[in-house]
């Protein structure tokens, strides 16, 4: 190769501007807030010389939106945005956080009145203050106009020739390109780089990671409600038999896998896993501690059902003014099924359980009877029909004494007195059963 032909390759390729793209096309919640994070670091790491975020969304939560926006005007190199059709509400925040904002023929950008998560009513007005805002600031330092940023949320403000008072601001390509709320209009994104007057570039696209792509295939909500399954189940059959460790390890495990992807994902807080962790032990309590089925029993269940169904949605503190309806309906749905599914499969598989080879090594799964030799008992059958005296108090179960000699006792629920005479009635076990004489 010549000289003067290779110093021509090596400028071009010097000047080529690595051009880092990522869309922003769902709601935006804490998975979109940690998506952003994901991509911006990816675009540091392959060292791109700007970043073009291609937008499609009506909007989302206010806090996430907020944070994404943080992010995006704290980012050293230059983001721009292009509009592929929508940028509402949270989306447009966004957007006038961004350098410069293009947009395709037939976008729109604005209507970021906040709304409840059904999409229907206004949200109170403390979001919509902080709204106006965010958006006011957000304009100002971008150096478009504030106040027809703060009009996109307030119906109540009027300006001449924009737009009129009991309507939000909701910008046409042209209009958006008039009051100086976009740069142009672009067909793709190569049309993007030619009006930002770049002329070699080299796209470089957000690939989601195989960390990503499993914290994904978990949030699934058919994956969830498996899940919740092998949890109702393995805490089932571990109760039904304590110290064998494969029902427990398996719920455990599916507690983990459960939880994790969606704690990562900003969904699930501590409070919420809390919630589940406390609704176990109570549960455990009334199995092991309280024999019988009462309030710690109950408690237990509701804690672990709303500890399941909280961590699968973006709510704040019980707050679900931004949860969308159809999510908040998913979750509870998700977790009921699989709750009733558990309950049906273990009613199912439980009578079945003994007879399977697998467990029979595992778990005792035959009688003892006493007729065949076994006996459970500490103490010698001539004990049983011998009178003595209450050591102590029984109520029920204290100590007695027979033949001058102490044992551990235990009456078949009355309280006997100490000094009352008691008769021996059983031997199995490891106290004496005793009533009074």
């Amino acid at each position: 190769m010549q000289p003067a032909l290779a110093q021509e390759v090596n400028d071009s390729t010097r000047t080529k501007k690595t051009v880092f793209t990522f869309k922003i096309d769902d709601n935006i919640d804490p998975r979109m807030n940690r998506k952003v994070k994901l991509a911006l670091e990816d675009a540091i790491k392959k060292e791109a010389d700007l970043v073009l975020i291609e937008m499609d969304t009506y909007g989302g939560a206010v806090n996430d939106a907020d944070d994404i926006r943080t992010m995006v005007m704290e980012f050293e190199k230059p983001i721009h945005v292009w509009i592929n059709k929508d940028a509402a509400s949270a989306g447009a925040l966004i957007s006038i956080a961004c350098d410069s904002i293009y947009m395709a023929p037939g976008a729109s950008i604005g209507a970021a009145t906040v709304v409840m998560g059904g999409g229907g009513d206004a949200a109170p007005d403390k979001y919509q203050s902080y709204m106006r805002s965010m958006m006011r600031s957000t304009a100002e330092a971008k150096g478009r106009d504030p106040k027809i940023a703060e009009a996109m949320v307030d119906q109540n403000i009027e300006i001449p020739g924009v737009s009129e008072k009991g309507s939000v601001i909701t910008f046409s390509v042209s209009e958006a390109i008039k009051n100086g709320f976009s740069e142009g209009e672009a067909k793709n994104k190569d049309e993007v780089m030619k009006l930002l007057g770049i002329e070699a570039y080299e796209f470089v696209g957000y690939e989601t990671s195989n960390v990503e792509s499993v914290i994904a295939f978990f949030l699934n909500p058919a994956v969830s409600g498996f899940l919740i399954l092998v949890i109702f189940a393995g805490i089932y059959f571990e109760i039904q038999t304590p110290g064998v460790g494969f029902p427990l390890a398996a719920s455990i495990t599916a507690i983990i896998l459960y939880f994790i992807p969606y704690y990562l994902t900003g969904l699930a807080e501590n409070w919420e896993i809390a919630i589940f962790i406390v609704g176990v032990i109570l549960l455990l309590v009334e199995v092991f501690v309280i024999p019988g089925f009462g309030i710690f029993g109950v408690l237990g269940i509701i804690g672990i059902l709303t500890g399941l169904t909280l961590g699968m949605i973006p709510n704040n503190a019980f707050d679900f003014t931004f949860v969308p309806t159809g999510d908040l309906f998913v979750a509870l749905l998700t977790v009921i099924l699989a709750a009733i599914c558990a309950i049906g499969l273990i009613f199912y598989f439980a009578p079945k359980v003994n007879q399977w080879q697998a467990f029979s090594s595992i778990a005792l799964a035959t009688t003892q009877k006493r007729t065949e030799g076994y006996s459970s008992t500490l103490y010698s059958d001539d004990l049983l029909g011998k009178e003595g005296l209450a050591h102590t108090r029984l109520m029920p179960s204290g100590k007695v004494v027979i033949d001058d000699e102490v044992y551990d006792a235990y009456s078949r629920g009355e309280f006997i007195d100490k000094g009352e005479a008691i008769k021996v009635i059983s031997t199995e076990g490891t106290s004496l059963k005793v009533k009074k004489a």
